[in-house]
């Protein structure tokens, strides 16, 4: 009888554990911003260590107008400007948060500023992702679309 109900108690709590890391990987795909020019596409994919790492996999204007390649010229690190914006890091050890219902624990940075701000994310509803930056008490929040 304690074996079966042991059993019973293990396989809830693996369902249960298997349902929050579903939704945490929800976060997981290719997700649009912007428009025009501006306009980028953004992959997330999941790390060995369970967290969350996006980067840029597609820029609407990669080059300059005088051709040369887009780079990461506002990067506080100055060994870091000469990155191609296709090469570089927004986030990594994005962590979700079941209770909130949201990731958080990292910093996202925006190579358009040069600035690396606390990020929160979370779904408005299914496919439709709000990424919430905030800086000394100020916050801004876009909208990524999820492609896929």
């Amino acid at each position: 009888m304690k074996r079966i109900l042991f059993a019973l108690i293990a396989l809830v709590l693996s369902l249960s554990a298997l349902g929050q890391n579903g939704k945490a990987d929800q976060i997981v795909g290719t997700y649009l911003y912007g428009s025009g020019e501006d306009a980028y596409k953004v992959k997330v994919v999941k790390l060995a260590d369970g967290t969350y790492e996006g980067r840029p996999c597609w820029l609407a204007s990669s080059y300059y107008a005088d051709g040369k390649v887009r780079t990461d010229v506002k990067n506080p690190k100055k060994e870091l400007r000469s990155t191609p914006l296709d090469k570089i890091v927004l986030f990594s050890g994005l962590q979700y948060d079941a209770k909130k219902q949201q990731w958080s624990g990292t910093k996202i940075y925006d190579p358009n500023r040069g600035i690396s701000a606390k990020m929160t994310a979370r779904f408005e509803k299914p496919g439709i992702l709000i990424i919430r930056g905030t800086l000394m008490g100020f916050s801004e929040s876009v909208t990524w679309i999820k492609q896929d």
